[in-house]
């Protein structure tokens, strides 16, 4: 049998039935985190006590570091009195004795004791009593809530580990183990007062029955693999709920190395929770349990306590309680120290609502505390809550208006973390600040940060991996703060390195020449020579001074400075050799002054200040320069040099030239007009446009009209807008209207200088035009913009396009074009090509003119006969025929049931002809027979070939060797069919086996056969002949 107990300084105590107590000590001093640690390694044997009798109990005191032995003695004779129970307090020590060891009656089973009374349980009743040894009552304990079977809410339950109560008793939270001894990752609260019961699985890190648990902005980071391993509720706060996690076992025994040191730095983690009916669990803060803490020993509002070191209890205070525990306050009383009761209770109330984000009550909670502390620590905690509306009420009750101000300009910054970085900056929590911008990825704020805290490495750093946008900003910002320090050394590489060392290092070496000197002639830079150039001109040291000047290429201060000594040649060489503007005009202004007017001009004309050129020409009557120079200079020079040209009354060609370079038309016609300068008024002509004036340009167009050049002249009348006269210049002299002509000639339709009725009418005299010009397409295309599709259509059959004519036909959809249309392609050889052969059919069915249709499928059936010999399609077509005619709406009903009596007539014919030849193969005989009765129809020729009927009776008296029968048909087909075409209807080996069946040379045959054609063809000619005579 053994006794055990724990104290608060971190000792293990255990008694044995032999009398011997041990005692280890947590080892809390050790670099190692506890998480690392396991079994024996974790606590260190400290000395080791022998006492006689066996250890039933061991007791600690709560406040000190006394350690009560109760211990049964090895006979009863030796001692009267026997301990069976022990309870302390801070003060009191109590027991339960009783003279006799086997003795029951009256024992207290427990005992237990408070401040002020001691609480004792005999049987079913619970017993108070005062120090003073008076009984205060006694009564039975009662049940009050049901009872609950965890079995079902934890599968494989080992045992319950450890139950807790909150102060008023209304919440219960319960810990259990599993059957196999390790602890349960829930855990289990019982709300008394509405007999129910939830849990909260760390793993699952969510409740059963709740949405996943939620805690504001805080996330639990790798709780998933953590397990509770103690619990504790306020003292007098019944809401306050906290725990401690620990990583699971079999997690800290996983393969993955980084996983394991990524746990172990997580280590022990301390969550505080609210826990209410209405709102159920809500996270209020965690925070890895400090590496100086071994565990949690409890909460009470506002602090969290932990076992302390004795050295540090006693640096702190000499009072024994601080020897062994420590404090930290919670997170939302931090630099509150021992605020009143009235404060604490508001600032709870604000952190709960806060949690449950109910602002309105959280914001009456604390609306009548004054303590500036206050609000600056809960302006604090919305940095770690990221509220920043609530920051904003904080900072005004503060009275901080820079803060205020500040974060009120934050407000452009799209990441909430930059704001609260900002927040965190007025509030001194500079760490804080800088994790928030890293973790925004805002490092142009980061970089402000750093330079504003006086971390410059940091700053440059950043600037050079993640802000190279403001790395010169950087740079030069850090040579300023190097140079307000006096480090010009260093100042100086950064001022470099900022790109601003042509300014900044002469202005921080100005009292130091030597130096700056020397600096100037090691950089070797032209911004530096020019510098150091002018301060020494600024001393009158010229020499120097030029000799920097020409360094630094600065021709004009040569030129200058040259100048400034009389050495103008010099001067103007250099002007010369480089070309330099500014060096030429200063140069151009010394020859002036020294009335050298040509060298004066010259310079100017480098200078490109023509003005003052052409204003030394005209002053100077330099002409023929003036006029080049006017050439190379602005509109407005080359009018005042035309207007010179135009007073002197001399050289009027180039007074006209000028005006029209300087886009003065109206000026340069005038003086055309007025001086007969033809070739200048064609070159002018040219370069009218649009926003001529019209008065101008039909000046223009007169007078090419009058010298023929008639193009020129429509051109001229298009610009102006003169339509009708440009058109009937064009019919009156034959123009051919390009293409480009005709779309100048077409009004838009938004245009306001023709009515609608006008434009149209124009556009088909362009139309009418073209078809005269054989421009067949151009005059479609016109006749279509002016709405006459029926005329764009007959163009367009003129020009004999027939893609162009289907498409038209197609996208018109009009009657009248789709008949045209289906006109036009018959003409066309639709036999060979079924598509227009297609187009036909269905252009003469969107016309509607289904007696059009009906005539080209009896057209179809002809050519199924006459050049295929297929008579199955003709009645196929002949049946289109007649449906088609019968629902066609004719003029005349009596030419139509003509047509439709005919059209029946020759399908009857054509039926009994293919009826012929299908039962030829079963019945020859009835063929035949009907093949005789064909030949007897009087209008046969008009609907089947006689020759188709002669031959199929040839072939067959052949086939039947009825010789005489078949030459008799032979003949018969010589006489009714011309003998060129008899090969089309009967083969070559037919007719000469015909004629060796019937004995009959074919030589006689051919002889007379020729000879009855020939007779019939001189008949024909003849009769030829007598109308010929007649016709006259």
């Amino acid at each position: 049998d053994h006794s055990l107990v724990v104290t608060a300084m971190g000792l293990l105590a255990a008694g044995t039935n032999k009398g011997r107590v041990a005692m280890w000590r947590n080892a809390s001093g050790s670099s190692q985190s506890t998480g690392a640690l396991e079994g024996k390694e974790k606590w260190k044997l400290q000395a080791s006590t022998e006492l006689e009798g066996n250890i039933t109990q061991i007791k600690v005191r709560q406040e000190g570091a006394s350690l009560h032995l109760i211990k049964t003695p090895e006979t009863s004779a030796d001692y009267r009195i026997f301990v069976k129970q022990t309870a302390m307090t801070a003060d009191y020590w109590c027991t339960h004795c009783q003279r006799d060891q086997s003795a029951e009656e009256g024992a207290f089973p427990s005992l237990a004791s408070r401040r002020k009374a001691g609480h004792s349980r005999r049987s079913k009743r619970l017993g108070q009593w005062s120090w003073e040894a008076s009984v205060l009552f006694h009564r039975e304990a009662k049940v009050h809530c049901n009872s609950k079977d965890f079995s079902e809410l934890f599968p494989g339950l080992g045992n319950i580990a450890s139950v807790k109560c909150n102060a008023n008793g209304s919440k219960v939270s319960i810990l259990v183990s599993k059957a196999n001894g390790s602890t349960d990752s829930k855990i289990c609260f019982y709300d008394v007062e509405m007999d129910k019961v939830t849990l909260f699985d760390f793993k699952a890190e969510q409740g059963i029955g709740r949405e996943k648990l939620s805690s504001g902005n805080h996330r639990l980071v790798g709780l998933h693999n953590h397990i509770p391993v103690c619990h504790f509720w306020d003292c007098s706060e019944p809401r306050l709920f906290v725990c401690e996690t620990i990583p699971e076992r079999r997690i800290l025994h996983h393969k993955n190395k980084t996983l394991l040191r990524f746990l172990f730095q997580l280590d022990v983690w301390v969550l505080s929770f609210f826990s209410t009916e209405e709102h159920g669990l809500l996270l209020q803060d965690s925070f890895p349990l400090p590496s100086l803490y071994q565990v949690v020993l409890g909460i009470e509002v506002p602090h969290y306590y932990f076992p302390g070191e004795t050295g540090k209890g006693q640096a702190e205070s000499g009072s024994k309680v601080l020897q062994m525990a420590s404090r930290r306050p919670m997170r939302d009383f931090i630099g509150l120290g021992d605020c009143d009761k009235a404060t604490q209770d508001a600032m709870l109330n604000f952190s709960f609502y806060l949690t449950a984000g109910d602002m309105d009550e959280a914001f009456k909670s604390i609306k009548l505390i004054k303590s500036e502390a206050v609000w600056e620590n809960m302006a604090r905690m919305c940095v770690k809550t990221q509220r920043l509306d609530v920051a904003k009420i904080c900072l005004g009750n503060m009275g901080h208006a820079r803060g205020a101000k500040a974060l009120r300009e934050a407000e452009q910054e799209p990441e909430q973390e930059a704001r609260v970085a900002v927040l965190a900056v007025q509030l001194g929590m500079l760490e804080d600040a800088e994790r928030l911008y890293k973790a925004c990825k805002r490092y142009d704020l980061l970089n402000k940060f750093y330079q504003a805290t006086n971390q410059w490495q940091k700053a440059i750093e950043t600037a050079e991996a993640h802000d190279r946008v403001h790395l010169r900003t950087t740079y030069y910002n850090y040579a300023k703060h190097l140079e307000a320090v006096g480090d010009h050394a260093l100042a100086l590489s950064h001022y470099e390195k900022s790109d601003t060392h042509r300014f900044e290092v002469p202005r921080m070496l100005s009292e130091d020449l030597q130096a700056l000197e020397n600096y100037v002639n090691k950089m070797k830079d032209k911004s530096l020579w020019k510098w150091w150039a002018q301060y020494l001109e600024s001393q009158s040291d010229l020499e120097s001074a030029l000799k920097y000047y020409a360094l630094a290429q600065d021709y004009f201060s040569l030129v200058r400075v040259h100048c400034f000594q009389g050495n103008i040649q010099k001067a103007a060489e250099i002007a010369n050799e480089t070309g330099n503007w500014a060096a030429s005009y200063h140069l151009a202004r010394q020859y002036e002054s020294q009335d050298e007017i040509k060298q004066a001009v010259h310079f100017y004309t480098r200078a490109q200040a023509f003005n003052n050129a052409i204003r030394l020409c005209k002053e100077n009557n330099l002409d023929d320069q003036l006029m080049n120079l006017a050439l190379l200079s602005s509109p407005e020079d080359m009018i005042e040099a035309a207007c010179y040209y135009e007073e002197k009354g001399e050289q009027m060609d180039r007074a006209v030239m000028l005006y029209h370079k300087a886009g003065h038309f109206s000026k340069a016609l005038e003086l055309a007009f007025a001086t007969q300068q033809f070739g200048a008024l064609q070159l002018i002509a040219e370069d009218l446009d649009e926003k001529s004036d019209p008065a101008l340009l039909a000046r223009c167009s007169d007078f090419f009209i009058e010298h023929a050049q008639y193009e020129k002249a429509v051109e001229l009348l298009l610009t102006a807008k003169k339509y009708h006269e440009a058109l009937q210049l064009c019919l009156k002299q034959n123009l051919t209207i390009t293409e480009e002509m005709a779309e100048r000639m077409t009004v838009s339709k938004d245009s306001k200088d023709l009515s609608e009725e006008a434009r149209r009418e124009l556009l088909e005299q362009i139309a009418d035009c073209c078809m005269r010009q054989g421009n067949y397409h151009m005059a479609t295309k016109k006749y279509t913009q002016a709405g006459n599709k029926l005329k764009a259509m007959k163009a367009l059959l003129r020009s004999g396009d027939t893609e162009k004519i289907v498409f038209f036909a197609g996208v018109s959809r009009q009657r009248e074009i789709y008949i045209m249309a289906a006109n036009y392609l018959q003409s066309l050889d639709w036999r060979k090509d079924p598509e227009i052969m297609k187009n036909i059919i269905s252009f003469y069915t969107k016309g509607r003119a289904l007696d059009l249709l009906a005539g080209f499928y009896d057209v179809c059936a002809q050519v199924e006969i006459d050049e295929y010999q297929n008579y199955e399609k003709a009645q196929g077509a002949l049946t289109e025929a007649y449906k088609c005619l019968s629902k066609a709406k004719t003029k005349s009903p009596l030419e139509q049931e003509s047509k439709l009596a005919h059209l029946q007539s020759k399908m009857a014919l054509i039926k009994r002809f293919i009826h012929a030849r299908r039962v030829y193969s079963e019945d020859p005989k009835e063929a035949v027979r009907q093949c005789e009765l064909l030949l007897a129809e009087q209008d046969l020729d008009n609907t089947i070939r006689q020759g188709d009927v002669l031959g199929f009776l040839v072939e067959h008296y052949l086939q039947v060797e009825e010789f005489h029968l078949a030459y008799q048909y032979l003949e018969q087909m010589r006489k009714r069919i011309p003998c060129t075409n008899l090969p089309y209807y009967i083969k070559q080996q037919t007719v000469e086996a015909v004629h060796r069946g019937a004995g009959i040379p074919i030589s006689q045959a051919l002889v007379a056969e020729q000879s009855q054609h020939s007779s019939v063809e001189n008949k024909d000619v003849e009769e030829e002949v007598a109308d010929e005579a007649e016709g006259p």
